[in-house]
């Protein structure tokens, strides 16, 4: 087999390895999708949880991170290539690009989808000039 070949068995091989990375398999947990959206004061987080129970849902913040971790109603299971792989939670940590207040956030969930409401840290405040 020339050098070539052998580089272009990996290309065709490397997008069907990396597509299993997203996931923490060795953890049994997905990452779920979700959306940040920034606005004047606050940020929006989503995250789509279906086959979750609002009382297995674990929010946690540190600094300008927001955790999300939320068991399973039941073990999902996934075969690719061969291998087949069981899931029992959605976990996904996001880093917000400034500080937050996490003190006054708030949260929802309906319908599989969880809403995070999370002021801005620091706001600066006007003050009366006398």
């Amino acid at each position: 087999m020339t050098k070539q070949e052998d580089n272009n068995k990996i290309r065709i091989f490397q997008p069907v390895f990396s597509s299993l990375l997203n996931d923490d398999v060795e953890q049994h947990s997905l990452s779920p999708l979700s959306c940040l959206r920034e606005f004047g004061t606050y940020w929006l987080l989503e995250f789509d949880l279906p086959l979750v129970n609002k009382k297995d849902i674990k929010i946690t913040f540190d600094e300008n991170t927001v955790s999300v971790e939320a068991k399973l109603k039941e073990t999902y299971s996934e075969e690719k290539f061969g291998i087949k792989t069981k899931f029992e939670y959605f976990k996904k940590t996001i880093t917000l690009p400034s500080k937050i207040n996490n003190k006054k956030a708030s949260a929802k969930f309906t319908n599989g989808r969880l809403t995070i409401t999370i002021p801005k840290g620091n706001l600066g405040h006007k003050i009366k000039i006398e």
